[in-house]
């Protein structure tokens, strides 16, 4: 799962740098493996992009060069390729106009789409990432069908670009959101054909329409789509995963990018041009966003997060209700932090006080993301302390958003036990995952999930505990379901790694999932990020073994600054020359 952010400002003297930072920083907790920025001023792109947080990634020498009034930037955490930071995001080719693509999600035919970028199309991939197939499907398209006749700030140039992307979504599948820089022409968002993974675009008066005294925005109107298609540079815009990261610019959300939709902003003028680019499409979000990935603050397909796992809650507690009509539990103890929301409407329909029984170390990366089952088991004892007062000599039900791995699960209830909790009693807000994510979602093999041909009494055992009760997944649907936006009917979700039914249709056999298994289980991933810290070292440390083709060894000197003695005169950013003609 990543995060992604675009942003086109009105006025072509302003810059996006800071306000692209502090939305990554917000958008920072759908991963922490990468991050990247780049952004066009003058002609030229300036990108900079790394391993590593936000905070750690971008320097002040940096953001000095991160100059322009439009960008895009991204936040990784690795489910398909390698952790090696010439796959951090943005992506870049240099034809035509110079494209980058900030992506967020997985595409399940990669090989095909490999072989044909390669041997159909004559263009290099240069990494292992499916976000680079996007990049090279789009760019070629849209070379295709340009010629020098046609006006970039034309409706004709619009059109190309809308061809363009209708015919990358009828060779990709999977679930994918995504952003496509265009230089010199303007920014484009898109989204898969089921609207799997979120992405949304909010608007705002720019700063000189403001100045002028603007009549044609009202503080108590919302802006419409009418303006937006003839805003002639007066509208900033804003498209990120999450309208948390709307809020925090001071825009306002517009709506949701629909399922097979892209949203072409032109540079030129700041007109709006929407088009549906996918003729059989139909919303079915991954509803883990709900449930996980996303911020209780955030609204996603016109339902807000946080009411959802109020609702999540609510219903968990009914079917504890039900099983253990008898139970003794004492105390409601939520396991940081996204099973707060949960927890504290359980415990209110239990009529049991709620109490935080642990407290997080917030400088410890989130463990579901965190690759290698070792490492994950040690930082859970770094993340988490308990408060021995709230366990001795009390049946504590402890509150989880899921259970995937087991190895966390297994971690808390013993560090409960050690604090003194007579008895133990484990719940998950969501369903048993007992299947793989394919859409982006770092849930890789069913070997490794605890859920995986065992029963609740079996993974009780397995995590310690004294039972173990799951939410139903129709209570999980009926959650989000419940509560939608009269203009977002949700009949539909992603539930397939609960239900094992992907929305896409592909028949997902054995082979697929051992392939997957021999990808991404913890000692593959061990050995990409031992690859990645090689390339890293110094040449007698480096090996070619596995690489691909012009990686430098996984950093692309074009993009990255390892920080090792003199700063350049570019800062580390570098400017990206690009040819029109």
């Amino acid at each position: 799962m990543c995060g992604i952010i675009g942003l086109l400002l009105a006025d072509d003297e302003s810059n996006v740098n800071q306000m692209l930072f502090d939305a990554l920083t917000v958008l920072q907790h759908r991963g922490q493996d990468a991050a990247g920025i780049v952004t066009s001023h003058g002609g030229r792109l300036h990108l900079r992009k790394e391993n590593g947080l936000v905070k750690d990634v971008f320097r002040t020498h940096h953001m000095i060069e991160l100059k322009g009034n439009f960008g895009i930037g991204h936040v990784r955490y690795p489910t398909a390729g390698s952790s090696s930071c010439a796959e951090a995001q943005p992506l870049y080719t240099n034809h035509p106009f110079g494209v980058c693509v900030a992506h967020n999600g997985n595409l399940v035919n990669t090989e095909e789409l490999t072989t044909f970028v390669r041997r159909g199309l004559k263009r290099h991939v240069n990494t292992d990432s499916d976000s680079e197939l996007l990049l090279n499907l789009f760019a070629e398209n849209l070379a295709q069908k340009y010629n020098n006749d046609i006006d970039t700030g034309s409706d004709e140039m619009a059109d190309i670009i809308f061809k363009s992307i209708e015919e990358v979504m009828e060779k990709c599948r999977g679930g994918y959101a995504g952003l496509y820089l265009i230089n010199g022409v303007g920014l484009v968002g898109f989204r898969d054909p089921h609207g799997i993974r979120p992405i949304v675009f909010g608007t705002r008066p720019s700063a000189s329409s403001k100045a002028n005294n603007n009549k044609s925005y009202s503080d108590n109107e919302p802006i419409t789509a009418e303006q937006m298609r003839h805003a002639n540079k007066s509208l900033d815009y804003v498209m990120c995963s999450e309208s948390v990261a709307i809020d925090t610019l001071g825009f306002d959300l517009v709506r949701d990018i629909k399922p097979g939709e892209a949203v072409f902003i032109d540079l030129q003028s700041g007109n709006v041009r929407t088009h549906q680019c996918h003729r059989d499409s139909s919303l079915a979000p991954c509803i883990f966003e709900y449930v996980y990935f996303a911020r209780p603050d955030s609204i996603i397909d016109g339902v807000s997060v946080y009411e959802s796992r109020l609702n999540m809650g609510e219903k968990l507690a009914y079917n504890i209700m039900k099983r253990y009509p008898d139970h003794d539990i004492d105390v409601v103890i939520p396991i940081p932090d996204t099973s707060r929301t949960s927890a504290l409407q359980a415990a209110y329909i239990l009529g049991r006080p709620y109490r935080e029984g642990f407290i997080k170390n917030r400088y410890i990366a989130r463990t579901f993301i965190m690759p290698g089952q070792e490492t994950r088991k040690k930082s859970v004892r770094l993340k988490l302390n308990s408060i021995k007062s709230e366990f001795a000599g009390r049946n504590v039900l402890l509150v989880d958003d899921s259970i995937v791995r087991g190895t966390t699960s297994r971690e808390i209830v013993s560090m409960a036990r050690e604090a003194g909790a007579l008895k133990v009693y484990f719940t998950s807000a969501a369903p048993p995952i007992r299947y793989p994510n394919i859409y982006g979602i770092d849930i890789p093999t069913r070997q490794e999930l605890v859920a995986y041909e065992r029963t609740e009494e079996e993974i009780a055992k397995n995590i310690g505990a004294d039972w173990v009760v799951y939410q139903d997944l129709t209570d999980l649907v009926n959650s989000v379901s419940e509560i939608q936006a009269p203009d977002h009917p949700l009949t539909e979700f992603d539930t397939s790694c609960f239900s094992g039914k992907y929305v896409t249709g592909e028949d997902i056999t054995d082979v697929y999932f051992d392939k997957l298994h021999s990808l991404r289980n913890d000692t593959a991933q061990s050995m990409r990020r031992e690859q990645s810290t090689l390339s890293t070292m110094g040449d007698e440390a480096k090996t070619n073994e596995n690489l691909p083709a012009g990686s430098h060894h996984g950093c692309e000197s074009m993009s990255n600054d390892q920080n090792i003695g003199v700063v350049d005169a570019q800062g580390g950013c570098e400017a990206i020359s690009n040819k029109l003609s």
